[in-house]
């Protein structure tokens, strides 16, 4: 798909998501707010998604700001960039910004959250695009489960009532939770909320404090920008498939060639999931067998140990700087 043909979806799908607004005569939202990023679904059977896109810093910068203003995580910013400061980039510096991404590896239907990458996709029903979203979730203790579930419950402006392990966390700091939260700005859960189905005590949901996007900092529920809840809340319907995974490492194709792209999986994860990369290649090869005479084997070694977040090339065809030596 040519560059040209991928705008014009993307244009069309974001034309029909806003002309309901417009007949309801409310405004487009301000270039202030952060959009979801919206990628057409590859039609050849191809599955890596996106272009890496890169800015240059200004001098206030940091990775926070920079994650915000481009509508992605912290976390997947700073693996991107693994060997630029966080906090003081200096002005000038270009930063690469995760905006491709493979396709995780399961049925593309309703919202697809993949813990290891700190992403949510969602698959809008009969459409062929995917809205990506970066995504808080459970720090560790605080685990947000995995597993198939679905969107039980959409509910706007909602109150919280904390549980009560919750307030005795607060409480020990020093900060007293009352037992209901009123609905409003100062509300952790934001302006809106979708429950899912897996026992009810887990949500999708806005926040007050925009720097927990794209980091493990809730206690289980997933967070998203307030601007991309209000996206999302406004596209989804009660009942909607909702899977959560944990997929560290990925393979994918795109024009005929072969990317890796691998994440470092959660804390608590690490030892069963972090294997030698041999073995973690191995594995990806299961899954797409044909690749296996198609890969340059150091590169795809390398791929897998950087984990970076980044689709890194892998095929034979690649230019491997340690091969030529």
């Amino acid at each position: 798909m040519n560059e040209v043909s991928m705008l014009v979806k993307i244009f069309r799908y974001t034309v029909s998501k806003c002309h309901a607004w417009f007949l309801c005569g409310i405004t487009i939202l301000s270039f202030s707010q952060s959009w979801a990023a919206v990628y057409p679904l590859p039609s050849n059977g191809d599955n890596v998604v996106g272009y890496i896109r890169q800015v240059s810093t200004a001098y206030e910068d940091t990775f926070m700001e920079i994650s915000r203003r481009e509508g992605l995580g912290f976390l997947t910013v700073r693996a991107a960039n693994p060997e630029i400061d966080p906090w003081l980039p200096g002005e000038g510096v270009l930063v690469t910004l995760p905006t491709q991404m493979i396709l995780p590896p399961v049925k593309r239907e309703g919202i697809v959250i993949n813990l290891a990458e700190l992403r949510l996709y969602y698959f809008p029903p009969n459409e062929d695009v995917v809205v990506v979203f970066p995504v808080g979730i459970g720090r560790r203790g605080w685990q947000t489960p995995e597993g198939k579930t679905h969107i039980m419950q959409k509910i706007e402006n909602p109150t919280w009532t904390p549980p009560a392990s919750i307030r005795r966390e607060h409480a020990e700091k020093g900060d007293i939770l009352p037992a209901v939260v009123p609905a409003g700005p100062d509300n952790p859960l934001g302006l809106f909320a979708l429950r899912l189905g897996n026992g009810g005590s887990y949500l999708i949901h806005g926040t007050n404090r925009k720097y927990g996007v794209g980091m493990r900092v809730s206690h289980g529920c997933i967070r998203l920008f307030p601007d991309h809840i209000e996206q999302l809340f406004a596209q989804v319907s009660r009942g909607t498939p909702v899977r959560i995974i944990h997929e560290s490492y990925k393979i994918g194709r795109l024009n005929g060639e072969i990317y890796i792209e691998s994440h470092e999986p959660l804390s608590e994860r690490v030892n069963t999931v972090r294997k030698p990369a041999k073995q973690v290649l191995s594995s990806l090869l299961d899954k797409m067998p044909e690749a296996s005479t198609a890969i340059n084997r150091s590169a795809a070694l390398d791929a897998i140990q950087q984990e970076t977040g980044l689709p890194q090339r892998v095929s034979l065809s690649s230019v491997y700087v340690k091969d030529l030596f």
